[in-house]
């Protein structure tokens, strides 16, 4: 990180501000020009300054990455990344030859509960949700974490078994947000989400978080329920670029 990219911490005072990051595992290229961007991730996090950190893509373990890359963590990424003070709340999604990896919650409040449920469409993409109870200023927060599917008829299968789960589990006076890597290039997933309750920040341009390197869609959303949207924010700079395939997105809430 280089000294003019970093921003001064943000007022917290009656404003959560929620970050979500597909961090593409932590690792960018292929082949021998592979490269281990999670230290660089760790700075990039704590510069974010979210009260909220929704991950996806991170690794639980991965012995072939860590036989490779001679300064893996010798943590899991969710606890690596975590900024000092932060709790981190990990579950897998994916199983592979190598190792794991999922989605992560890291939390500059108290948490309370956490929760994982399976949203696998089909045998090819192992998917699912984390759900976090945290403690924010006396009052309960929800939050879920989602990486969607790339097939669009699983997208609105997932969405639907998505509304379900807050049905079940998440009380409808409770403020809830719910955040992550949609993988949906329109408005269908934006519009269904709308119609039980979560909205994002749209009184500016859409938000473009990929590819990083020349952003042409918006697959990273922050929606909510229960909270007003007040701002929604994209890094820019060849500094992210590096560190993953997608941007991070930053959202500000109203408590």
């Amino acid at each position: 990180m280089t000294a003019h990219s970093i921003e001064l911490p943000h007022d917290h005072s009656g404003i959560l501000r929620v970050a979500t990051y597909n961090i593409h595992k932590g690792v960018q290229g292929i082949g021998p020009a592979r490269r281990l961007e999670i230290h660089n991730l760790g700075l990039a996090v704590e510069q974010l300054d979210a009260d909220i950190v929704c991950l996806q893509e991170v690794r639980q373990l991965n012995r072939r990455e860590e036989a490779y890359f001679q300064r893996w963590p010798a943590v899991p990424q969710a606890e690596f990344l975590a900024p000092e003070g932060y709790e981190a709340v990990y579950r897998t999604n994916a199983y592979t030859r190598h190792g794991e990896h999922g989605n992560a919650l890291l939390s500059r409040w108290p948490v309370i509960d956490h929760q994982h449920e399976d949203i696998s469409d089909h045998r090819f993409e192992q998917r699912g949700l984390l759900h976090v109870q945290v403690q924010v200023q006396g009052r309960r927060l929800h939050a879920i974490v989602v990486h969607l599917g790339l097939v669009p008829g699983s997208r609105i299968r997932q969405v639907a078994q998505l509304q379900r789960f807050i049905e079940r589990e998440v009380p409808g006076d409770a403020p809830l947000v719910v955040a992550g890597d949609f993988n949906d290039w329109g408005l269908q997933i934006k519009r269904m989400l709308a119609g039980f309750g979560l909205h994002e920040y749209d009184e500016a341009p859409r938000a473009f978080t990929y590819p990083a390197r020349l952003p042409l869609a918006q697959l990273d959303h922050v929606y909510a329920r229960g909270l007003t949207p007040v701002s929604l924010h994209v890094p820019r700079g060849r500094i992210w670029w590096r560190m993953s395939d997608h941007l991070p997105l930053i959202a500000e809430f109203r408590l």
